[in-house]
């Protein structure tokens, strides 16, 4: 990108960062020293190749006044280029350019990042955190992290320390197998698909489906097969000859996309999956993080992806799983439009509504209707929601007969063979929201009040 288009979008964001600062005619050289080992060291924590101090732009409008600034003076009978960098180590090859934009003049300074060690200005290292320039000395936290990126690059999946080291990869190997790939000498994260009766979280809870703490290459194809069971066919009787057609519950191309997306753009090494989540009317994946400190919302509608992972992002394309052609964002708004996609502080969720085919009793028509309200469902969407697998069946089976007597949570997850209570929980919680199990307080001796679980 050349550097006036990235000066449009900078000043186009509205915004300054740790690593872009906007002044007017503002001039003090020894402080724009500090400001260019301050921001040179903030863009690589930002993941950034370039800071960018600009003039002739007001830091409170974000509009483009022009500048008066020149930087062909000297300091003391030195060129302040001169002046500059001799007193910045190591030295960066920092650069003025002068542009011209809406007619009016402006200059910008384009401040490499740091490099195998933090930028100084004299002596002393600085670093801005928000709009404020400190010492780098009196953050060692910061000082850190800043040393660790810049020996291991920014913190991700293939330079993130596993929180379980027993680690075989023999799934992985098996998955790149079957694909005919021979992989040469993933996941303990936990990946759940969620169905609940009505629209929020605090409506009753069908079932969870854990897909997770395996290699995420098969815990991705298992969601996607769950999406798969999960689009129900409907009949659409309209102008009906011979042929029935048949309209899906949600656009399975779009559906994909996102689920890909999820995986490829989530933020693995907070320790945290991706969520999907199934409502009455809509299902909604979510994916944690934000958009990369490069990707604009513009740029991400428009299908110029910027990868989280970009390590993920390589595995999928080797695999096929995803031909990196930035066409996954604009089929799912194709389909649903933006507003489908929401970002909030920490996540990006996208929520794909469904389409029922209602029928009007007056003219026996058959209509689809994309909803995203609370309607009735037919007994065929309401199948859906009943949807257990054989074994999560079975285990329910288990528990009902198991608490015919009084039994404690921790009695029914050494009978499943379960080692944590979150594992029990999620069987027993279903039946006790639909009622087929109740709580209670039995009068034993040395209870402590302990709540058991029997048959309502």
């Amino acid at each position: 990108m050349g550097i006036e288009n990235e000066m449009k979008r900078l000043i186009h964001n509205k915004t300054e960062k740790s690593w872009v600062e906007f002044k007017v005619n503002w001039y003090e050289p020894n402080a724009l020293g500090e400001y260019i080992s301050a921001m040179s060291n903030a863009a690589v924590l930002e993941g950034e190749p370039y800071a960018y101090f600009i003039w002739g732009v007001d830091d409170k409008k974000y509009e483009i006044v022009g500048s008066t600034f020149e930087y062909n003076i000297d300091v003391k009978n030195e060129p302040l280029e001169h002046y500059l960098a001799r007193l910045v180590t190591p030295g960066i090859a920092f650069s003025f350019h002068e542009l011209k934009m809406e007619e009016k003049r402006i200059v910008v300074l384009r401040i490499p990042a740091a490099s195998k060690v933090p930028t100084a200005f004299d002596g002393v290292r600085y670093l801005r955190i928000g709009s404020s320039k400190v010492n780098l000395n009196k953050y060692p936290e910061r000082e850190s992290e800043l040393f660790f990126i810049l020996r291991n690059g920014l913190p991700g999946v293939c330079n993130t320390e596993s929180e379980y080291q027993d680690l075989t990869f023999d799934k992985l190997f098996v998955y790149y197998a079957t694909k005919g790939i021979t992989l040469h000498k993933n996941s303990h994260i936990p990946i759940r698909f969620a169905i609940f009766n009505g629209t929020t979280k605090a409506s009753t809870m069908y079932s969870v489906r854990e897909m997770g703490n395996t290699c995420l290459l098969y815990s991705l194809d298992k969601v996607l097969e769950y999406g798969e069971v999960l689009n129900v066919p409907q009949a659409d009787e309209r102008n009906r000859k011979v042929v029935r057609k048949e309209v899906p519950l949600f656009d399975a191309e779009a559906f994909r996309e996102a689920i890909i997306n999820a995986f490829v753009h989530n933020l693995w090494i907070t320790g945290n999956a991706p969520m999907f989540t199934v409502f009455r009317e809509r299902i909604e994946i979510l994916s944690r993080g934000k958009l990369p400190p490069r990707q604009t919302v513009e740029g991400f509608f428009a299908g110029e992806s910027v990868p989280v992972n970009q390590q993920l992002s390589d595995m999928f394309l080797q695999l096929h799983i995803s031909e990196r052609t930035g066409r996954g964002v604009p089929k799912i708004t194709e389909v649903y439009g933006e507003e489908t996609y929401e970002f909030r502080e920490n996540s990006i969720v996208v929520s794909i509504p469904f389409t029922r085919v209602r029928v009007d009793e007056n003219t026996k028509d058959a209509t689809p209707v994309t909803t995203s309200v609370t309607t009735p469902v037919d007994s065929m969407i309401e199948g859906m929601f009943s949807i257990y697998d054989e074994e999560r069946a079975d285990k329910e089976k288990r528990i009902l007969e198991f608490c015919i007597s009084p039994k404690s949570i921790l009695e029914i997850i050494e009978m499943l063979g379960f080692r944590e209570k979150k594992s029990g929980r999620n069987y027993v919680k279903p039946l006790v929201e639909q009622g087929r199990l109740a709580m209670t307080i039995p009068d034993k001796p040395n209870s402590s009040k302990q709540k058991y679980i029997t048959i309502k």
